[in-house]
C-alpha cells in the first residue's frame, strides 16, 4: 500500500502510467503513441486465429533460414517522441532483433520488416497514429487487416517519414507481402479478416 501511496504523491510521466495500466490490466495492450497513452482490449477468437493463420503461412514458405523470424508482442520503439512505442500484433523481424534492444521490451526499428495489425474496437489508432509512427520509424511495410471497414491495406516503402497510399484489397483477394521480408507469401483477405 505504500509502493501505492508514494506513486499518488508524484506526478507520474507517461512511462510510468504506461507501466501501472499495463501491471493493473492484464491481457490489455498499452503503447504510448505520438505523446498519448492507448490501451488495446485483449484480442477477440477472430483477431488470434488471423494472426496464427499468418505465422503458420510464414512457416509453411519457410521463414526459418531466411535471416528474417516472426514472433506477436515484441515492442517496438518509436523515435516520434522520446516515449513512445507500439507492440504490434505480429512483426517480421531480423532473425537477430535482440541485438538491437534499447530499453524495457522495446526493439529499435531497423530490425523490423514488417508490421501487422488486426484491428479492434480501437482500429482507429491503427489506421491513424500508427500508420504515421510506422513511416516515421522507417518501417518498409506496415499491414493493416480492417475489419471494421472490411478490407486489407499495405503500406510499404516510407520515404521522408511518410507512406505513399496503400494498396487497398477486397475480399476473395490475395495479399502478396514484400519481398523484404525473406520468404514469399500470399495471404487470403478473408483468413486475415475472419480468422
Amino acid at each position: 500500500m505504500e509502493d501505492a501511496v508514494a506513486v499518488l504523491q508524484h506526478e507520474l510521466t507517461l512511462g510510468e502510467a504506461a507501466d501501472l495500466l499495463s501491471r493493473a490490466l492484464p491481457g490489455h495492450r498499452v503503447e504510448i503513441l505520438q505523446g498519448r497513452l492507448t490501451v488495446t482490449p485483449p484480442p477477440d477468437g477472430s483477431h488470434a486465429l488471423s494472426l496464427t493463420k499468418v505465422c503458420r503461412a510464414l512457416e509453411r514458405a519457410g521463414i526459418d533460414g531466411s535471416g528474417a523470424d516472426w514472433a506477436q508482442g515484441v515492442g517496438l520503439w518509436l523515435p516520434t517522441l522520446p516515449e513512445d512505442f507500439a507492440i504490434p500484433d505480429l512483426s517480421i523481424l531480423d532473425e537477430d532483433f535482440r541485438d538491437a534492444h534499447v530499453t524495457k521490451n522495446y526493439y529499435a526499428p531497423n530490425v523490423f520488416r514488417l508490421v501487422v495489425e488486426v484491428t479492434s474496437s480501437n482500429w482507429a489508432d491503427d489506421l491513424g497514429p500508427k500508420v504515421e509512427c510506422y513511416a516515421q520509424a522507417g518501417i518498409p511495410a506496415y499491414l493493416i487487416a480492417d475489419r471494421k471497414h472490411d478490407e486489407v491495406l499495405l503500406y510499404t516503402d516510407p520515404a521522408d517519414g511518410k507512406y505513399p497510399d496503400p494498396q487497398r484489397f477486397k475480399r476473395g483477394q490475395s495479399v502478396p507481402l514484400p519481398r523484404a521480408i525473406g520468404v514469399r507469401v500470399e495471404l487470403s483477405v478473408d483468413t486475415l479478416l475472419d480468422g
